[in-house]
Formats: C-alpha cells, structure tokens, sequence
C-alpha cells in the first residue's frame, strides 16, 4: 500500500501495515493494538498535510474513516467526528445558517485534523469556534474531553502537534458558531477586497464561502486533479513571529537587498509581536512562482509558499528545493523558516 495514493502530495512510500478504521471503536482498538506490540504508527487523515519519505513507513498506518455530524442540544452547537471531510462540514454549516467558519473553505483534510494544526485562512481559526476536542489518550488507555483553554492554541499550532509522541488520538471536535445568516466580521484585506467591503463588515455567509474558494482556486489551493499546482501539501512553510529586533534585522536586510524605501509587510501578532508574510520573503530572496531545480518539484506557479509535485518528483526533491528555500531566505534575511507538514521519516 503506497502512501502516494493518500497524500495530496502524491508522494510517500510503501506502509508495512495499513488499517482503515471507519468507527470510534475500529480507531481506539487499531491504536491500542499498534502500541501493545510496540509497532510505530502514524494516524492518516486527508493527507493533506503530510510529507512521506519516499522509503515510507515502516510500522501501521491507521486512517481514520469515521463519520458523524451532531447538532448537538444548543443552537450553534455540534460534533464532528474526526474522519468527516473538512470542507463538506463547512458547507454544511454555512447552509444551516451557522457562522464561524465561513473562511475555511476550500481547506482540504478531515475535521479531525483542524485542532492539531489551528487550521486558519483569511482572518479566521478553527480555535476561535472549538469548544473542546475528544481523544484517545494513548498513555493512560482513556477517552477525554479537553476544553478550548487546556487545548494549548496558537498560530497553527496546539498542545496536540507539539506533542512529538502523538499522545492524544483526536476522536471528534465540538464547535460553538452563531447562529445567523450573515458572517462573522471580515478581517482580511485581501478578503475584503474580494467581497468589496471593509474590514470589520459582516456580508451573508455564502457570499464569503464563495469568495473564499475562488480566492483559494486562484492559489492552486482547491484539489484539481487536472490542475499539477494542487499536488501540495497548502503552505509549506509558516509566516514567521518576529520581535522587535528580529523585525528591525530583516528591514535593514531587506533595504540593503531591494532599495532604501522598501518596506517589510507585516501584522501584527499579540505581545509585541508581529507576523510577517514567509511568502514575501521566499520571493525576494530569489525565488519565484514557478521556479524548479529541474527535477519534478517546483514552487507553485499561483502561491508562493506551495511546493508541489509538478511532473514525477520525489520527496527526496521536493525536500531539496525546500531547504534551498529555506537556506536562501535565512542567507538574505538572517530568518529560518519553519516547515508547516508534518514530515515523517524525513528532516528539512
């Protein structure tokens, strides 16, 4: 079993063990019996996120197929269970008249996913909604429930992927959105723009879901199998947090390297700190859409932060043109830049 075939990358290796789990109970036992015999596992999802060696996984892989959306008591509230399609949940909410995560549509992978990662795009995080994420606790054999405050969030990350062991199983995630036809408050410029509002308006749901997925098809950010731009894992690399004196550092770098009155994009971040676009700097440190080593990986020709398998490449490839990047924008910018896959049995 080729874990190519269950990538968006198209890339990865042979499993030795492959068990699709399409219940809670097929899920929770697969894991336990993977780690009784001390067998390496990886938990497989949409795939979307995920970097494969090209030698594969030598242990189980368990994909998760569980289904089931649950309204819940509440108005607003529901549950998902971790192996439903992200954006078919999306969808899903936007024509019950439920809103909060009108702008992560289009994003693919399973829901199951979106807490490990912080999923977010366009001014909106999937932390802002969640109300807590159930797991499989792999060390003490239990089911819990963890609230939104004990779940760790930041920008894309959680207490879930900064956890190397892969402690917590994640069984299904609960959402609190509003309940009304217009969406929340447009807090992305280049959104806003789309929609021909300002900043801070609120327009009808499937208005900005509609706006959402072109802006992302315009990005190769919607899968397209006639469409190689969308053979990526999204963005490979994420917007660096810099402090004042990091900032002041890639300025001064980015004024001797492209002219005195050049000004770094950035925004601001909580604490002093500010986010500034990886994107930006990939491009000015010399490397543009479309550009290739010549052996099948290439940066995306429609984003900049996209490395996809353009034409039979291999992870060894693509791997290699992404250190490129990231060795090339820390030599022009003094930043290092830091992979947003998940990598199994590789390093950058």
């Amino acid at each position: 079993m080729r874990l190519s075939d269950y990538t968006t990358l198209r890339l990865g290796g042979p499993a030795r063990r492959f068990v699709q789990a399409g219940t809670e109970e097929d899920l929770i036992e697969a894991v336990r019996a993977a780690d009784s015999g001390g067998e390496p596992t990886l938990i497989l999802g949409g795939g979307s996120n995920l970097v494969v060696a090209d030698e594969g996984f030598d242990g189980t892989v368990i994909q998760v197929a569980t289904k089931g959306v649950d309204p819940g008591g509440e108005p607003g509230l529901m549950t998902v269970a971790a192996g439903e399609d992200w954006d078919a949940v999306v969808a899903w909410t936007v024509a019950a008249g439920l809103a909060g995560l009108e702008c992560l549509s289009g994003i693919p992978g399973l829901a199951g996913a979106t807490p490990i990662q912080n999923v977010g795009a366009y001014g909106q995080e999937v932390a802002e909604t969640i109300t807590s994420v159930r797991t499989y606790d792999r060390v003490t054999g239990q089911i819990r429930t963890i609230p939104n405050e004990r779940c760790g969030f930041g920008y894309r990350t959680s207490m879930f992927k900064r956890d190397d062991a892969r402690r917590h199983v994640v069984l299904g995630v609960t959402f609190r959105l509003a309940v009304q036809s217009a969406s929340a408050p447009v807090r992305y410029a280049e959104l806003a723009s789309a929609l021909g509002v300002e900043i801070g308006d609120r327009v009808a749901s499937p208005r900005v879901r509609s706006a959402v997925m072109d802006l992302r098809r315009g990005k190769g950010m919607v899968i397209d199998a006639a469409d190689p731009d969308t053979r990526s894992a999204g963005s490979f690399f994420v917007n660096p947090v810099l402090d004042g004196a990091a900032l002041a550092a890639v300025e001064a770098a980015a004024r001797a390297r492209c002219g005195a009155g050049t000004r770094v994009p950035r925004f601001d971040a909580g604490d002093g700190l500010v986010k500034v676009p990886a994107a930006w700097l990939i491009e000015r440190a010399g490397f543009g859409r479309g550009y290739s080593p010549g052996d099948g990986a290439r940066i995306s020709s429609k984003h900049t932060l996209a490395l996809v398998n353009y034409e039979s490449a291999t992870t060894a490839g693509l791997l290699a043109l992404a250190r490129q990047i990231r060795d090339g924008v820390r030599d022009a910018f003094g930043v290092s830049l830091t992979p947003e896959p998940v990598l199994v049995g590789v390093t950058l």
